[in-house]
């Protein structure tokens, strides 16, 4: 659910968003959405309504920023918690927050989007023991 108001991306700006998606849920196998407009109310609410309502909440992080309230919110599921700290999606925050402060939103969600794959993925297993 790359959910964005049309008039605010070019076609190629939609494109590496989906594409960045794309490769994070590859490379740590859960289901990511990013919603970019209006949140209606409490910002953390409206994002925590949204998850909510995506298809496999417990697998799925939700970015959603408005940039009108300058909000960011970042939630995850029950089980994407196993694998993904408050600290490394507040280091993700902060470089999100950064690069929008610099006039890149969509760099900065594309690099967002990343860094919660890399933290989120599921750390190999070198040896097992049978």
């Amino acid at each position: 659910m790359a959910q964005v108001a049309a008039g605010d991306f070019s076609p190629a700006d939609r494109y590496a968003i989906d594409e960045a998606i794309r490769r994070a849920e590859q490379l740590c196998r859960y289901e990511f959405s990013v919603f970019v407009g209006a949140a209606e109310g409490d910002a953390r609410s409206f994002a925590t309504q949204l998850h909510n309502s995506l298809v496999a909440p417990s697998r799925s992080i939700l970015v959603m920023v408005d940039v009108a309230q300058r909000a960011l919110e970042i939630v995850t599921g029950g089980y994407v918690r196993r694998t993904l700290s408050d600290a490394e999606v507040e280091l993700a925050v902060l470089e999100m927050r950064t690069r929008f402060a610099e006039g890149d939103l969509v760099g900065g969600l594309k690099r967002g989007i990343e860094m919660l794959a890399e933290h989120a993925r599921a750390p190999q297993t070198l040896h097992t023991e049978q």
